[in-house]
């Protein structure tokens, strides 16, 4: 069984360097919610060097927060800031000859994406401008935005806890953090058997996400499965 395995790099973590030889796709910031050109250009590098896809991860323009306060937005202004950030990432990716294969927003923008429609119309139609995938939740709003317009693949978190209606639990309340990496690959497995997951997310800003990747990473690779790019 395939799978791919993810994580959010670019936003000055310190970790990219140690994540990248470990998963199979990048979620490269594009620098509104995080990191700068400098950063992301080494990052991609880093993807190049190391044969890892590259998606691009723009968020909203809200540094202090980290991209992770929601924001009351139009869909054509989501659309146009993802544009923005999709054109500079794209930009600094030709120059270092790497391409960007698919789009998945961050924080607080992928959160609205997946519930709400008009938040997923703007996310989509950014995408669809440059003809790229989308990642998020299944049986989401992106998900059904993205139908008939841009391929769409499901996307699960190994280190994040689900509520029963198939959405994550907020970084606010407790017990939203899985830690265990054989809890995690539990839930891996229920995820790929349950959802249709494609993508597996590691995030890249967790201090100890360089220790729980090898280790998720091992299990899988010890459970049968074979770690691939989805795109």
């Amino acid at each position: 069984m395939e799978i791919d395995l993810n994580a959010d790099l670019g936003e000055g973590a310190g970790f990219d360097a140690e994540l990248m030889p470990l998963i199979t796709s990048a979620n490269v910031c594009c620098g509104a919610h995080a990191g700068g050109p400098n950063e992301i250009a080494s990052t991609l590098a880093l993807a190049k060097q190391f044969g890892v896809t590259i998606g691009a991860h723009p968020g909203y323009a809200d540094r202090e927060h980290f991209g992770r306060r929601e924001l009351d937005l139009t869909s054509g202004e989501i659309a146009h800031g993802c544009l923005y950030q999709l054109g500079a990432l794209m930009g600094l990716a030709k120059a270092c000859d790497a391409e960007v294969r698919y789009v998945k927003p961050h924080g607080a923008l992928y959160n609205q994406a997946c519930r709400d429609e008009n938040v997923a119309v703007g996310v989509i139609d950014a995408a669809k401008v440059f003809e790229l995938p989308v990642i998020g939740l299944p049986q989401s709003w992106l998900e059904a935005e993205a139908t008939d317009r841009v391929p769409f693949f499901a996307e699960g978190f190994a280190d994040r806890r689900y509520r029963p209606d198939g959405s994550l639990v907020p970084r606010t309340e407790p017990n939203a953090f899985v830690h265990d990496p054989d809890e995690a690959v539990k839930q891996i497995e229920w995820l790929v058997r349950e959802k249709g997951v494609r993508t597996i997310c590691v995030h890249g800003d967790n201090p100890d996400a360089v220790a729980f990747t090898k280790a998720v990473r091992a299990a899988l690779l010890k459970r049968g499965f074979t770690l691939k790019a989805f795109a």
